[in-house]
């Protein structure tokens, strides 16, 4: 693998991390539990009935959120593969769109389309593991300001692929990234919350981050560099490829 699935890997932790999903998590853990903000909140210890269901529960859920992004990596790629002849010119619009995108978590330019959520509704059981697989596929079709952007940086990446095994591989280590943190969040529900509440006011920088990162990324793309990222590890960091 190369560096783009380190890539990919980060900007899925940025995204769970980001002020428009982490905020949410105690509220879809109560969902799938079962239980209340109160009960999440209070001293007490989580029954193990519903602690179960929890994790169990997210557990599904992820699966459900990555096999949307895993099918997104595939259309990608398949759609990279037909329009290979127009490549170039078409990485410069998307590197057009990957900068006004920073441009807007830098506060810079805001993009009011950006701030709406599309998702469908699943009407099922969430405490059940299909329920809360259903719920991931509905949430994996959401567009929220903080997915999206990260989202469509890791699907140009995957369009430039010559599989479409590696663009669903991609794929999936971004759904990885955003979905393993909330399965450790089920897994300690309380020190989650804790962690939180405690940690809230730097929610703000991780949109900062993100903005530096597209910008960055949307540079690398126009002038056809971003293989000189991996090469530069290589070179002087030759340890990172255990990791990448």
């Amino acid at each position: 693998m190369d560096a783009s699935f380190g890539g990919a890997l980060l900007a899925g932790i940025l995204s769970f991390l980001s002020p428009c999903i982490l905020p949410m998590v105690p509220f879809y853990l109560c969902y799938m539990a079962g239980i209340s903000m109160s009960e999440l909140r209070s001293d007490q210890t989580i029954a193990p009935g519903a602690q179960k269901r929890l994790i169990v529960s997210a557990i599904a859920f992820a699966l459900g959120v990555t096999t949307i992004f895993m099918a997104l990596g595939m259309g990608a790629t398949a759609l990279g593969q037909v329009f290979r002849e127009w490549l170039r010119p078409l990485s410069y619009v998307a590197a057009g769109v990957l900068f006004v995108f920073g441009l807007h978590f830098l506060g810079i330019l805001r993009i009011p389309f950006l701030y709406r959520e599309a998702r469908i509704e699943a009407k099922v059981e969430p405490t059940t593991f299909v329920g809360a697989y259903v719920m991931g596929l509905a949430f994996g079709f959401g567009w929220t300001p903080c997915v999206g952007p990260a989202l469509a940086a890791i699907l140009m990446v995957a369009s430039s692929m010559d599989s479409i095994g590696r663009g669903a591989a991609l794929l999936f280590v971004y759904g990885l990234g955003m979905t393993a943190p909330f399965i450790l969040a089920a897994a300690f529900a309380k020190p989650f919350l804790g962690w939180m509440n405690r940690n809230r006011k730097y929610l703000r920088y991780v949109e900062k981050i993100m903005g530096v990162m597209l910008i960055l990324f949307a540079v690398l793309i126009a002038t056809g560099s971003v293989n000189a990222i991996a090469d530069f590890m290589i070179r002087h960091m030759p340890w990172t490829t255990k990791f990448i």
